[in-house]
């Protein structure tokens, strides 16, 4: 093991950053699965308005994404660019994960447009931390991890570590609660939104504890940064970004539409609820983890991050497929552990393509901004939330389900056929937009071993002006 943290890898170093993964997957995850239903289903507030309260919170992103990926990039301590960021957000993103989960209702006002008005707020303070804290410590990974090699190692460590975030954010939850979508178990939720908040303190002391610090030929980066608008439109310029775009948003659009359907979908297709329908998914998180090592990580150094990808968006697509049957308990852990086959491939996939894009970047400009181009990545992403909502909006709508009905006697036959085509038509042609976007993406190749030849020059250099 390597002694110096600046070293080019070290595996403890790729541990304690990893600790980090836990926190943002744990937080984010556990929102995407429970946020929806539980405003829908038990708080009681209309599909059509929860969509609204969403698009709000997207615009609310357009300023927030970029601008604190920009504020990091030109941030300069002694404790680095990223790492005071971290620090001083790990404990309001612990808190909001309470909160998410502690409407008015909770204590009695059960007025529509209070709940509501709450919801939207609690989803933007969400969102605020959540970003501070996510795109300070992802923009940590191609700074500390530089190489292909050294980042593709601490990649496959990172989510090893993501999958245990998963398992909190899904397989937790069935522990407290045992009916997601009924209104008896609000006060469960709000124990286990406490049981996240000491979950993420913990992880987060861990990660700041033990990640490895700034290298030294980054520390003068800030200098160099250009101004906000500037630095949005010339990272809007890069030709390799913007065809990753579409892939970006649809692979998003797949990672949250099917985990906030889940706990409607177990209930009423599968007739699952609670534990067991936190098994299906803890095993389909054990297969993403499985595949990881055993398939995509392999597959990634044999033919490249770009085509690795475009194979496990195909797989995925393949898998899903079964979704818009009946499916008894074993075939239903049986799909879910090949579901979590495509799911590993997407996981390992995006932010070794965004730090691509970035090394790609400062061999152009001279400058890294990893922070800037996190930024305007998750931008997209949240955008791909409007796409989300619209679409299970749309779908809810017109099978009649505007407003959630929990007796389960009530629910016909067209929505349960919309369940099915949330779980699988939609994704199928988000999976479709990542395999076309990969196909025109320039970065891969020889073009990209030109990128990093050209970029290990750069950092030599730099290093021997700082010595």
């Amino acid at each position: 093991m390597e002694k110096d943290p600046t070293s080019d890898y070290s595996a403890k170093g790729a541990v304690g950053y990893s600790f980090g993964q836990i926190s943002l997957i744990t937080s984010y995850q556990a929102f995407t699965f429970l946020i929806f239903t539980f405003y829908f289903a038990v708080v009681g507030i209309p599909v059509d308005l929860i969509t609204l309260g969403f698009i709000i919170w997207s615009i609310w992103n357009a300023f927030n994404d970029p601008l604190m990926g920009f504020l990091s990039d030109r941030t300069h301590t002694r404790w680095g660019r990223r790492r005071p960021y971290i620090m001083f957000f790990l404990g309001p993103l612990a808190a909001v994960m309470f909160f998410l989960f502690f409407p008015p209702l909770t204590y009695g006002i059960t007025d529509t447009t209070i709940n509501f008005i709450y919801f939207v707020v609690i989803i933007m303070v969400f969102e605020f931390c959540y970003t501070t804290y996510d795109i300070n410590l992802t923009s940590m990974l191609p700074e500390i991890f530089i190489t292909k090699d050294t980042r593709m190692k601490a990649n496959n460590i990172r989510q090893v570590f993501a999958i245990i975030g998963l398992i909190f954010a899904f397989l937790l939850p069935g522990f407290f609660i045992e009916d997601y979508s009924n209104k008896d178990y609000i006060n469960n939720y709000a124990f286990f939104g406490i049981t996240l908040t000491v979950i993420i303190v913990i992880v987060g002391i861990l990660f700041l504890k033990f990640t490895p610090r700034e290298r030294p030929e980054f520390q003068q980066d800030h200098k160099d940064v250009p101004g906000f608008f500037t630095s949005f439109r010339t990272t809007l310029k890069n030709k390799s970004f913007r065809l990753a775009v579409p892939a970006f948003i649809g692979d998003f659009f797949v990672d949250t539409i099917l985990p906030t359907i889940i706990p409607l979908y177990g209930k009423y297709v599968l007739k699952q609820e609670g534990i067991i329908l936190s098994l299906l998914l803890g095993v389909a998180f054990i297969a993403a983890a499985l595949s990881i090592t055993v398939i995509w990580k392999p597959l990634a150094r044999r033919i490249g991050i770009r085509k690795m990808w475009m194979i496990s968006s195909a797989v995925w697509m393949v898998t899903l497929f079964p979704l818009i049957f009946d499916l008894n308990l074993i075939f239903a852990f049986i799909v879910f552990f090949l579901v979590g086959i495509g799911l590993g491939g997407s996981l390992y996939s995006k932010d070794l393509i965004v730090s691509d894009i970035i090394d790609e970047d400062e061999v152009r400009t001279g400058t890294r901004r990893d922070a800037s181009f996190f930024g305007s990545y998750i931008f997209f992403l949240r955008v791909g939330y409007i796409f989300v909502f619209l679409a299970i909006s749309l779908v809810f709508t017109n099978v009649g389900w505007k407003i959630y009905e929990p007796d389960v006697t009530a629910i016909t036959a067209k929505q349960i056929l919309g369940l099915k085509f949330l779980a699988f038509v939609y994704p199928a042609m988000a999976l479709t937009f990542i395999i076309l976007a990969m196909w025109f993406y320039p970065l891969h190749g020889e073009y990209l071993k030109e990128i990093k030849t050209k970029l290990a020059r750069m950092h030599e250099d730099k290093k021997a002006r700082l010595s």
